[in-house]
């Protein structure tokens, strides 16, 4: 028999999270332990040709294989560029008055009124 090491697979959308903890074969490979959890089974919308996976917050690759007690985390795509995003708030905050227009950071009170 094979020598046996403990994983967890884990995704999460913002109302159901699912961490689910089972025992692989050593020489594993993340993909093989992602079907072999039935997580898939449990989440529609993990697709495994479009979703990045990482062990412990760290970018991994499906072929990777696992060490006892890694966690493989299933993450969800990206809905926007969040450098786009932090942009688009910085310009807000320079068209409202809440930043300041040529350093792009907080209004200094004792500056304007010189």
């Amino acid at each position: 028999m094979a020598e046996q090491i403990h994983i967890e697979v884990v995704y999460g959308l913002a109302t159901r999270q699912e961490l689910i903890a089972l025992p692989v074969a050593k020489g594993t490979t993340i993909e093989q332990a992602i079907i072999e959890s039935g997580i898939m089974d449990m989440f529609d919308d993990i697709d495994l040709t479009k979703n990045k996976v990482g062990i412990w917050s760290r970018a991994a690759k499906l072929s990777d294989e696992l060490e006892d007690l890694d966690r493989i985390e299933i993450y969800r795509p990206l809905i926007a560029d969040p450098k786009e995003v932090r942009k688009r708030r910085a310009e807000k905050a320079k068209e409202e008055g809440r930043a300041d227009k040529v350093t792009g950071g907080r209004v200094n009170n004792l500056r304007a009124k010189l």
